[in-house]
């Protein structure tokens, strides 16, 4: 995972710390995203600081070959300013860097806004069955949430 990155808006983009995840849950929380797993998956978390303060947050949940999307969180002062946009670029860089398959991806509101990444929607079944074993796939997200795909290229 890469080290401390810093955006032209001012906020920091670095690999999330322990101390982290009182703060990361909160911002999930105001953006009505599940919590299950997130503790677990803590390591694979990239935060978005400013000031002191989590502003805005988005996970890599490895799963064998592929991973999983999840996570992506600003604070609504933050938003529109082109952090969401840095931390799913952030995490799809970790994943190629990782030399991942694909990455898969849950939603119930932005299946219009993935698709600028490279993501395609998907069926169900066609997600591999270490991705559809996630707490997130399995119970946190609703069965009605659009799933998504995309392919990793290999670093070189």
């Amino acid at each position: 995972m890469q080290t401390m990155t810093t955006l032209s808006s001012g906020a920091q983009l670095r690999p999330a710390h322990a101390s982290d995840l009182p703060s990361i849950e909160r911002l999930l929380t105001t953006s009505q995203l599940p919590l299950a797993g997130v503790a677990d998956s803590l390591p694979g978390f990239v935060v978005a600081e400013s000031d002191g303060a989590i502003v805005g947050t988005a996970a890599l949940e490895v799963c064998c070959d592929n991973a999983l999307l999840r996570s992506v969180a600003v604070a609504p002062e933050w938003r529109s300013r082109g952090l969401g946009r840095a931390l799913v670029t952030r995490v799809i860089a970790d994943a190629e860097a990782r030399g991942l398959r694909a990455l898969y991806l849950l939603t119930t509101t932005a299946e219009h806004y993935f698709p600028s990444f490279g993501f395609q929607e998907v069926a169900r079944s066609e997600v591999p069955g270490d991705v559809q074993g996630t707490e997130e796939f399995r119970s946190a997200c609703p069965a009605s949430a659009v799933v998504m795909c995309r392919s990793c290229a290999p670093s070189t």
